[in-house]
């Protein structure tokens, strides 16, 4: 099944990213869980962000731009693969970030010094302050010639999600022909755009695919008003891709696990970060997947995800904050 060809997309991932079975957590969990390695995207360290570069960056190209600046935390998996990306594709990019947190040249902040990026700390626990700073830098290049193209946090906008209604397209087609029948897929959701995407592909291609519905989990990782995020990222790129369909607030399925904060470890993060490295050999991260994976373990625990459901579980990436964000300490 061809993906709505006239679309504009660039080829930066390498897909389709390997889809298989977690043996040894579907026994530790008593479910049948499966994951998509969209950790092994092919750029930098990986991650679920090259799906939406390749439209956004597409977009940029079209437009004749030379510049990229876009946004996330100090740690942001989005900002350094964008940029890691835009120096792909000689295109110029500049991170405007939050300066909180972890700010010392570890992690991803490590990542993008060797890549020789222009990095910005904006010393606010606002994006708006940030999205002021990114306006400014903008006027800032304009000035000098330049043509800026400005992704804000995540590449979280329905031509991004777009690469995530993809993703579902591949991920069932594997599934398909795997005689592998989904009940629930589970992802971390950061800031919306993951979550949109997924939920319209299992929206558009459950039933096509498997006659059924096929249930899109998100775990929140940091407290935004996602229920609202998300419907609107998945009616408009619903709108992109010329499909009708009805999708509103209630239709987000969602499950917070911020815990403490964004970016601040929780306990069962942690946990299901040292279940998967000792048993399957896969490292998660203590922002985005741990914090899921922990969700999803805890869902089994209360009987939300049923003893015989088959689980996807969509590993978007993130193992820089492995190297720059510490455990909680015990005790």
């Amino acid at each position: 099944m061809e993906f709505y060809p006239h679309i504009p997309r660039l080829t930066l991932a390498q897909l389709p990213t390997p889809l298989y079975r977690l043996e040894n957590a579907s026994a530790a969990l008593s479910r049948n869980l499966y994951v998509k390695r969209d950790d092994m995207t092919g750029v930098a360290l990986g991650g679920n962000k090259v799906r939406k570069l390749e439209y956004l960056l597409s977009d940029a190209i079209r437009l004749g731009c030379d510049t990229v600046i876009t946004t996330g935390g100090a740690q942001s998996n989005h900002a350094m693969l964008t940029a890691a990306c835009a120096k792909k594709l000689s295109l110029t990019p500049y991170l405007v970030l939050k300066g909180r947190g972890v700010c010392e040249k570890k992690g991803n902040l490590l990542l993008s010094d060797l890549m020789g990026v222009d990095v910005r700390l904006v010393d606010t626990d606002s994006f708006k302050d940030v999205y002021t700073a990114m306006e400014e830098l903008k006027e800032t290049l304009l000035a000098a010639g330049k043509k800026p193209y400005l992704i804000p946090v995540g590449g979280s906008v329905p031509l991004g999600a777009l690469g995530y209604v993809r993703a579902v397209l591949e991920a069932f087609t594997q599934m398909k022909e795997m005689g592998v029948m989904p009940d629930r897929i589970v992802f971390a959701t950061g800031s919306g755009g993951m979550h949109a995407g997924v939920a319209l592909g299992a929206l558009l291609y459950g039933e096509r695919f498997f006659g059924k519905r096929v249930h899109a989990t998100g775990i929140a990782v940091s407290d935004e008003p996602f229920r609202e995020i998300v419907t609107e990222i998945v009616l408009g790129a619903a709108a992109l891709l010329g499909e009708p369909v009805a999708f509103t607030q209630s239709d987000v399925e969602l499950y917070d696990y911020t815990g403490a904060g964004y970016a601040i470890p929780s306990e069962q993060g942690s946990r299901a970060i040292r279940l998967m490295a000792a048993r399957e050999g896969l490292f998660l991260d203590p922002v985005y997947t741990g914090k899921a994976f922990g969700g999803l373990m805890d869902l089994c625990e209360k009987g939300v995800i049923g003893k015989k459901e088959t689980v996807l579980f969509i590993h978007s990436g993130g193992a820089g904050g492995l190297f720059a964000i510490e455990e909680p300490r015990k005790g």
